[in-house]
């Protein structure tokens, strides 16, 4: 085949700005572990020695740092002053966790994509799954404050009020089933704001449960939250209001059992509501930056969890609409629409 130069200096300009971002991802893990965004974003513009004496670290290192992190158009440089700053949309996407678009977690994340690589191109060999009991641990606090940020500034305020009924039972006081819950940060935000009702999180990973009663202790919920290992198909049943499954669903080995459990353990009345990463149906509606995230994670992450469970469905993390509302319905969940969505999530609703 002939050579395009044209088209082949165009592909390689994007491989070197792909290979810039992916040695600067650990940098931007440093970065956040350091607090040196945060501290660059509060008191600057500042030089590398202003840095390092604000952060307690070496000057020398975070000079190299800095000079990284201008390079990347993560922080900006005055050549006048030598010194450096970050812009405001800098900073609400790595300096400050409450943000809505805040991405200085991902570092963890893809930190332990890289850790845990040997075994999953084992896996690649031998089709066997990679659970998370056999993960880097940075991965699941790297998950936990990666969805947080979504969580925090749509759960409440748009996702529980696109559900038909919900925000009512909830005020009252409901029963609500957090399936899943990781370090509980869902199941918590929906405690802060819904005081008569009562909250249960379940995992099967022992280390997840172990992290969510600490931070529950510590936000002092443990009146009405609750958590316990159990995995999607064995938490007990108590005729919950709600029960919700927060971007884990497609991570389970049979959902259509988690499904069916749903069914069983969920009132008659009641609502289960499934978020999921967004997707389209096709995999040419998924070519496009967030599909590309969500893919890769999938590979590293997702599709070897369910592999390694029963049954082993690997829905992925692109599931699609029409997927997951087979597996609705197959799990006994007829009534199925979605009801909200973000850029990142799909917010479906499925009831008896």
């Amino acid at each position: 085949m002939e050579v395009d130069s044209d088209r082949l200096n165009a592909f390689m300009g994007k491989m070197i700005t792909e290979v810039g971002a992916a040695m600067n991802a650990s940098l931007v893990l440093l970065g956040d572990k350091l607090g040196l965004y945060r501290a660059l974003a509060a008191k600057g513009p500042m030089s590398s020695a202003e840095l390092a004496s604000a952060t307690g670290t070496n000057e020398r290192y975070v000079r190299e740092w800095l000079a990284s992190q201008a390079a990347s158009g993560y922080v900006e440089y005055d050549s006048a002053s030598g010194k450096f700053s970050m812009l405001p949309e800098q900073a609400m996407a790595l300096a400050d966790d409450d943000s809505p678009v805040f991405l200085g977690a991902v570092g963890n994340v893809i930190a332990a994509a890289f850790l845990d690589e040997p075994k999953i191109t084992d896996a690649f060999k031998s089709g066997k799954g990679v659970g998370w009991n056999r993960r880097s641990e940075c991965l699941f606090c790297g998950t936990a404050r990666f969805f947080r940020t979504g969580y925090m500034h749509h759960l409440v305020q748009e996702w529980l009020p696109a559900l038909e009924g919900v925000v009512d039972k909830l005020k009252r006081g409901a029963k609500v089933a957090d399936v899943g819950c990781g370090h509980g940060v869902s199941t918590r935000l929906m405690a802060e704001a819904f005081p008569n009702s009562r909250f249960y999180g379940f995992d099967y990973h022992e280390g997840s449960i172990a992290a969510a009663r600490k931070a529950t202790t510590e936000a002092k919920l443990g009146d009405r939250v609750s958590f316990a290992v159990h995995s999607a198909k064995t938490y007990p049943a108590e005729g919950y209001d709600l029960v919700c499954f927060f971007d884990c669903l497609h991570d389970m080995g049979d959902p259509v059992g988690a499904i069916s459990h749903v069914r069983k353990t969920m009132a008659k009345d009641g609502t289960c509501m499934l978020v999921e990463p967004f997707a389209g149906d096709r995999l040419e509606d998924n070519l496009n930056p967030v599909g590309r995230v969500y893919y890769a994670a999938s590979t590293m992450i997702c599709t070897p969890a369910s592999l390694d469970q029963e049954v082993g469905l690997a829905l992925g993390a692109q599931a699609g609409e029409a997927r997951l509302r087979k597996v609705a319905s197959e799990g006994g969940l007829s009534r199925f629409r979605r009801a909200a969505e973000t850029p990142f999530n799909l917010i479906l609703e499925a009831r008896i």
